[in-house]
Parts: structure tokens; C-alpha cells; sequence
């Protein structure tokens, strides 16, 4: 799971450095996907909910930083 989400991470950072205004929408999917995740794990009982559902919540923000940073990077160059 966690490759995967590294996968999707590098992914979105790529798409955020060569195409910035069409990047949001693809980063937007992967956190969508990534927050149904975290609600269907959350609907565990207990302790138990909270410690499935991390996994998804971290990599949608994961994703959201990855994105921002592509887009950050690709305003600081100089072309």
C-alpha cells in the first residue's frame, strides 16, 4: 500500500511540474480515493478504526504536499 501511494505521489509531483493547471484535478481523484478509504477503515470499532484509517488519511496528505511542491518548484524556475 504504501509503494503504491509513493507511486501516485511521484505521479502527481511529475504532473504538477510539467502541466501545473491540469494537475489538480488528478491530485484531487487520489485524495477523494484515498478519503473513502480512510471512511471505510474509520467504521471499525474502536482503536481499531483509527489505526486502519491512518494509513489513507496520511497518504492524502502525502499526495496534496506532493502536488503543491510540483507546482511550487515549477513557479521558482526561471523559464
Amino acid at each position: 500500500m504504501i509503494a503504491g501511494i509513493i507511486v501516485v505521489c511521484a505521479i502527481v509531483a511529475v504532473l504538477a511540474f510539467l502541466v501545473p493547471r491540469f494537475s489538480h484535478r488528478p491530485q484531487r481523484g487520489a485524495q477523494s480515493s484515498l478519503g473513502t478509504g480512510s471512511q471505510v477503515a474509520g467504521k471499525a470499532p474502536g482503536p481499531l478504526g483509527r489505526l486502519l484509517s491512518k494509513p489513507f488519511s496520511s497518504g492524502s496528505r502525502w499526495v496534496g504536499r506532493s502536488g503543491a511542491a510540483g507546482r511550487r518548484t515549477r513557479g521558482r524556475m526561471p523559464f
